[in-house]
């Protein structure tokens, strides 16, 4: 089954990539629209449903805000929000990323099991960027927030090609998270990465793909392949934001 959710002004929410805490709108009208995109999960039952410690997120921002080097990141308020309460509801314990970049789209992931905001303890989390720059940022951000209840996780930032380290993992993966550039600078490469982390995926497993909106066109393989009921038992559109969110159970 697929379906979509839009918020009424997606078209209309626009954020300063290079300012990312900077306030869009009211929290009640942040709250609000990622509630009803959650509802519209656990009405296709992909979770099981909306509720999340609110305060331990706005935490978890705060913490973020204070100790991470953000160069720039596409990931609003809102989807920050969306990704934290996935992860907090769903409450994965092998979360793996794959183009985590500085490592923001990593912690708004797995900011749910560790760091000051969290509300779960995971078991493992990785967070896969190519460039060796940006994951030693990555790493160096994601230390910054780890507590000392934290040392029952194993967090893994590796500077890998995300296709191979898929294809090698042994482990059941929970939750994967996409949001890598291919070579030729799109996010065309999602259906590939998707296919060699095919075998890691166990009935349940969520696969959360970024730029479902703006990078619609690059993604249509990847679209169609994770909105056939025949593969996915269900796939939703998540229209919070002019990136958007692609959000599927295996």
């Amino acid at each position: 089954m697929a379906s979509i959710y839009e918020a009424s002004d997606w078209q209309q929410y626009r954020m300063n990539w290079y300012a990312p805490h900077r306030k869009i709108e009211p929290l009640e009208r942040e709250i609000a629209v990622v509630d009803e995109a959650l509802a519209t999960l656990a009405e296709a039952r992909i979770v099981p449903h909306i509720q999340y410690d609110r305060q331990k997120m706005l935490v978890h921002r705060k913490e973020v805000h204070e100790r991470f080097d953000i160069p720039w990141t596409a990931i609003s308020p809102r989807m920050q929000r969306l990704l934290y309460a996935i992860n907090a509801i769903v409450q994965p314990q092998v979360v793996v990323a794959v183009g985590i970049f500085c490592g923001n789209t990593f912690i708004s992931n797995a900011g749910a099991a560790i760091g000051p905001g969290s509300c779960y303890r995971a078991r493992h989390l990785v967070g896969i960027e190519i460039r060796p720059d940006e994951a030693t940022r990555a790493r160096r951000n994601v230390e910054a927030l780890l507590t000392a209840r934290d040392r029952r996780t194993t967090v893994e930032i590796v500077a890998a090609d995300g296709i191979p380290w898929l294809q090698r993992t042994d482990e059941t993966i929970d939750l994967l998270y996409l949001d890598a550039d291919g070579p030729d600078g799109t996010k065309s490469i999602y259906l590939e990465l998707l296919l060699a982390a095919l075998h890691a995926l166990r009935p349940g497993s969520l696969v959360l793909a970024h730029n479902s909106v703006n990078s619609a066109r690059s993604l249509g393989d990847y679209l169609a392949y994770v909105r056939d009921p025949a593969r996915f038992h269900a796939s939703v559109n998540v229209v919070v934001d002019d990136q958007g969110l692609e959000v599927s159970l295996r």
